[in-house]
């Protein structure tokens, strides 16, 4: 199965959108929350996939056995995984908090600032898989 990356992001209307940077076929997914992209997205792929079914001719390899790798911006992030605390977030990777608020909303990030981020997310996450309750 060969894995491509699909974007994620919210618009400035506050609704999500979904695309994948790297096919030559455009497919786009959007939606009033993350899932709701995430599912548009992945029904466009099958009705992409079905066209060229239909018509008989051949899918092309690029859409063959693929499999997606979501990646998200910071609005998004927050939107899919409402569990998320922006503040502690913010506390942990040491960014100021009303700072990581104005990046929820959309302002810009630098890569220094997401690499702290993605770091924080990183360790929570080995963390939480080794949890072992009683």
């Amino acid at each position: 199965m060969r894995e491509t990356t699909a974007l994620i992001e919210m618009g400035k209307d506050g609704s999500f959108g979904v695309f994948a940077p790297d096919l030559d076929n455009t497919v786009i997914g959007d939606g009033k929350s993350v899932e709701e992209a995430k599912n548009d997205f992945e029904n466009s792929v099958n009705e992409i996939i079905a066209s060229y079914t239909e018509n008989g001719k051949k899918i092309p390899d690029e859409l063959r056995d693929i499999k997606f790798v979501y990646k998200y911006d910071l609005s998004s992030l927050f939107n899919y995984y409402p569990i998320l605390n922006i503040s502690q977030l913010a506390k942990a990777a040491k960014i100021n908090v009303s700072l990581m608020h104005q990046y929820k909303a959309g302002q810009y990030i630098s890569e220094k600032q997401i690499g702290k981020i993605e770091k924080v997310l990183r360790e929570i996450g080995t963390e939480l898989s080794r949890i072992e309750l009683i």
